[in-house]
């Protein structure tokens, strides 16, 4: 070997005798440029390494780890094979040198120069030489992280080991409680029980090792610099304990007896993870489980205590059925599924009977779940339940009863259409197609509406499922529906009918082209020869929605579409484009076009929408008329100008809401001609305009396409013009058009947001100082809503708007803080902006995101609970009330303040905070007992007043409610 260059000597000398840590990043430097080789640096730390003090030989093992590091990609496989042998040697030595020791196998590890059999020899010695759980932190993770990334390169060599390495890896991770390094363990326990590792003797032991964390009971504390959330710890648990059925006979108790405590957290935990396990089971690791699962699940749905808790039930009842059904039937064995399903019918069916009771709907929903796992399950439930709720309608009298049970029907209809495979072609209903048809027809002729509408929705229903309507049906069916549209005068029955007819025609296009087009077309022109919506507005209008409805088949179209143009010709018939009658002046004309005409511009395919976008600019910007056919427009229009001292001057500039629908709705790869002069005209009428449909149309024109516009100098340019005049304007009080500007400020605000653009902080800077204005301060307030929501027009991804993920998210964590310091240096009178500008902002949050944010932000919130707006109080509970279910410590610390504003809101003059305040107080209930008990006469004092509410949803909260107050600190309590 060459001699050891002096300045690697030297090198060496300063990191480990002068402590001087920089060199670290020579010596690595100088191996990757080729001064001298890691063998080299071994042989220069040789007096290092043999010294008498472990502080010095741990120096010079972190010199060489640190320097391996940043080398390992180039070592050779005589290298790996030194280094290797020479860590493990190094395990046996003092603990002060285990730490550096652990990062260089790390760093070995990750070479593809590995030889063969250093894998099962590096793991051999840290197995038996290093008490993993006695390290700290780090050096953990750096033994997780040596398993993750062998069992990625060498999984061949590992599987050689057999249920050694499934020992070695159960020891190491026995007893972590970092949720850091138990992410990691989570991954590795994954990938053995889903890439086949012998687990040998030791399947218990794993099991145990790692459902020792179930449920996962942690709260990331306030700031974590680490990101590791609750939910991550969640699935990375769950994907282990469900990942192989080895674990049925341990992890099947285990949810069993987690789904009978009366932590709810825990409950939906073991729900879902009952659920994610029935992929990998079969029925024979179920089956001496079965009548302990069916009990927990039927509890959680009859006894349910939030709908998030019985739709989790469903799904794993669903899911269990669906593992049942897959199992293979031989002479000699048991039908699982049949013993199942028994049980099922033995507790629900009874139930079915009665639908004036409450659990027929709990009944029919864990039977519906069942029937939607599989054909088999649904064959056996549908034969056992249908014949009876086809008596029962037929041989009941009151509405509400035969509505109930029609409703049930339709719920089963749907859940076999969930489970029926495409390949079968006759439906599990076949054999009773007669009677449910007789039963909707039976229903539609009632005069009863709700039943009518549950009637119109189990036909559509029926039109789903293959060969349950002949064409007499279908025949049958279009009278009725067309009888209702006509004659009918209740929206609801109307609307239904309306889907309903849309949902046949699409499957049986025949019958509505033969029928019901040519009976709307005669009722449409039945009045005059001309078409006139004043004299049967309702009826015109519900014919004009079912021939939308229809029109779904090209068939179909080719018959409607004739009917529809002559309507519109009709309404034009003797009209002047701009004239006093006008369709073209009617807001309500306008507004219904603009989602024709966005939604037809966002399909054009690239030609035709460059040739779509030349003409319309050309035609708002420069008149030109020209390729309008049969227009009676003036050759000069101005449609981007208010004109001055015309008698309606809006008329024409109200249409700039047409070209906000076109041009706002093409792709982005469509380049919009003549930009900047149609930015500058549309900045100009949305800051000029009196009329509120111009203006704003142009405002929302100008930020449609501002988001959509490349990245660049000339984007940024007209943004800041823009912003100069908005700011000069927005800072004069006595300017007569602060409302227009304050408008587009806000809209190109909201498109800045979508793109993440840098320029968008700057806006919101002048909203938040809005906020104190006293003209404009309650709609900055309101604005907040807009930014945060989705919008129906433009700036979606329909509309092909340039969108950034969770930018919601991202505007609350950039902007939360300026909202609290701007509220508490606020003056009173105008401290309510800010809070209904927090209420706007936390309402639209992803709820996982509320529960996270929410204590901090829980000052303000108990103050909006005081603020006289009614929307401020509604949106503040709705976001409380998910929180109460698992609350904060901090949120406990502040009961006497929450009591009090929720009792106080218990009898609001608004439906929906009484019931939501109620819901709360509810809620609090399930709080510590010790911390709520000194509430419990007050509460009770206060709830008796909402127990004659004369709202029965009310009456019915507050029952539930002061029932678990009363019994808090009670023997029967909790």
């Amino acid at each position: 070997m060459a001699a050891v260059s002096p300045l690697l000597l030297s090198l060496v000398e300063e990191f480990v005798s002068g402590l001087q840590d920089s060199k670290a990043k020579e010596a690595a430097k100088g191996v990757k440029d080729g001064q001298f080789t890691m063998l080299q640096l071994v042989e220069a730390l040789g007096v290092s390494l043999t010294s008498s003090q472990p502080h010095t030989r741990a120096r010079g093992v972190q010199l060489l780890s640190e320097v391996l590091q940043e080398n390992y990609a180039e070592l050779t496989e005589r290298e790996v094979e030194v280094l290797t042998a020479f860590y493990e040697n190094r395990l046996k030595d003092h603990y002060v040198v285990t730490p550096s020791v652990l990062r260089g196998l790390q760093e070995l590890t990750k070479c593809t120069t590995l030889p063969p059999g250093s894998a099962v020899s590096m793991l051999r010695s840290v197995f038996q030489d290093v008490h993993v759980q006695s390290l700290m932190l780090a050096e953990r993770a750096c033994i997780y992280n040596m398993l993750i990334n062998l069992m990625e390169t060498r999984e061949a060599e590992l599987k050689g080991l057999g249920a050694d390495f499934v020992f070695g890896f159960v020891q190491s991770m026995d007893g972590e409680r970092d949720p850091r390094n138990l992410l990691l363990a989570f991954q590795i326990a994954k990938n053995i029980v889903l890439q086949g590792y012998n687990l040998g003797k030791f399947t218990e032991e794993l099991f145990e090792v790692t459902s020792c964390y179930y449920p996962i009971d942690f709260t990331p504390p306030p700031n974590d610099p680490h990101g590791i959330t609750k939910e991550e710890l969640i699935l990375g648990l769950r994907a282990v304990l469900t990942g192989t059925p080895k674990f049925a006979e341990f992890l099947l108790p285990l949810l069993i007896e987690k789904l009978d405590s009366d932590v709810q957290s825990a409950k939906l935990d073991s729900l879902q993870t009952l659920a994610a396990c029935m992929s990998q089971y079969e029925s024979k690791d179920l089956a001496e489980f079965l009548e302990g699962l069916w009990a927990s699940l039927r509890r959680e749905v009859f006894q349910t205590s939030s709908e998030k808790m019985e739709s989790a039930a469903l799904a794993a009842l669903a899911a269990l059925t669906s593992c049942l059904s897959r199992s293979v039937l031989s002479s000699d064995s048991e039908d699982t599924l049949s013993t199942f399903l028994d049980l099922i019918l033995r507790d629900c069916k009874h139930h079915l009977s009665e639908p004036d009771l409450k659990l027929v709907w709990p009944s029919a929903k864990l039977l519906q779940a069942s029937c939607s796992a599989s054909n088999r399950a649904s064959y056996v439930i549908t034969a056992a339940i249908m014949p009876s709720l086809i008596k029962q309608f037929n041989s009941r009298t009151q509405c509400s009863h035969r509505r109930t049970l029609l409703e049930v029907v339709q719920r089963f209809i749907q859940s076999v259409n969930t489970s029926q495979s495409s390949d079968i072609d006759e439906s599990v209903f076949s054999e009773y197609r007669a009677a449910l048809c007789s039963m909707v027809f039976s229903a539609l002729s009632e005069s009863n509406s709700s039943l009518q509408i549950t009637a119109a929705s189990v036909l559509n229903s029926l039109a789903q499922q293959t060969g349950l309507l002949l064409d007499s049906d279908i025949q049958l069916a279009v009278d009725h529906l067309t009888r209702l549209l006509l004659a009918e005068e209740d929206e609801r029955v109307s609307s239904a009918v309306v889907d309903c007819a849309g949902a046949l025609a699409e499957q049986h296009p025949a019958a509505f082209i033969t029928k019901l087009i040519p009976r709307l077309k005669e009722e449409l022109f039945s009045d005059t020869e001309s078409f006139e919506l004043r004299y049967h507005p309702a009826v015109h209008r519900r014919c004009l929605a079912a021939l939308a409805a229809v029109s779904i088949q090209p068939s179909v179209v080719q018959e409607s579409s004739p009917v529809l143009l002559d309507v519109l010709s009709s309404a034009h018939s003797d009209e002047g484009p701009s004239g006093p009658c006008s369709p073209l002046t009617k807001e309500e004309v306008l507004s219904a076009m603009v989602p024709v005409i966005s939604t037809a511009c966002s399909r054009l395919q690239p030609t035709l929408a460059g040739q779509t976008v030349l003409r319309v600019v050309s035609l708002f910007l420069d008149g030109d008329v020209s390729f309008l056919p049969d227009n009676a427009f003036p050759s000069h229009i101005q449609l981007l100008k208010q004109q001055q001292g015309m008698k309606a001057s809006w008329s024409q500039s109200q249409l700039v809401c047409l070209l906000m629908a076109c041009v706002c709705s093409l792709p982005r790869n469509v380049e919009v001609p003549q930009m900047e002069r149609l930015l500058s005209q549309l900045e100009e009428l949305s800051c000029s305009c009196s009329h509120l449909l111009s203006y704003s149309s142009a405002a929302k024109c100008f930020a449609g396409l501002i988001n959509k516009r490349p990245q660049g100098e000339s984007l940024d340019s007209s943004i800041q013009r823009t912003m100069q005049r908005v700011c000069s304007e927005l800072d004069c009080p006595s300017s007569p058009v602060r409302t227009q500007v304050f408008t587009l400020m806000i809209w190109v605000a909201k498109a800045l947001l979508l793109r993440y653009h840098p320029l968008f902080s700057i806006l919101t800077d002048k909203l938040f100082s809005l906020l104190g204005d006293p003209d404009l301060g309650p709609m900055a307030a309101a604005s907040f809503s807009l930014l945060m929501s989705d919008t129906e027009d433009i700036l979606n991804r329909r509309c092909h708007a340039n969108m950034r993920i969770m930018y919601r998210q991202r505007f609350f964590s950039e902007n939360s803080a300026k909202l609290v310091q701007g509220f508490n240096a606020a003056p009173q009178e105008k401290k309510p902006n800010y809070l209904k500008a927090l209420s706007n902002i936390i309402t639209k949050l992803p709820k996982q995101v509320q529960v996270s944010e929410l204590p901090a932000l829980l000052s303000l919130l108990l103050e909006a609970l005081t603020c006289p707006d009614q929307g401020v109080q509604l949106s503040t509970l709705s976001c409380l009330e998910p929180v109460l279910l698992n609350p904060p410590p901090v949120l406990i610390q502040q009961l006497e303040a929450l009591i009090s504003r929720l009792l106080a809101l218990v009898c609001s003059p608004a439906m929906k905070i009484r019931i939501t305040s109620i819901r709360c107080i509810h809620a609090l209930s399930q709080f510590p007992v010790h911390e709520v008990l000194p509430f419990r006469a007050r509460v009770l004092r206060a709830l008796a007043q909402p127990l004659d509410d004369r709202k029965r949803l009310v009456r019915r909260e507050a029952v539930q409610a002061r029932g678990e107050w009363f019994l808090l600190g009670s023997p029967v309590g909790r």
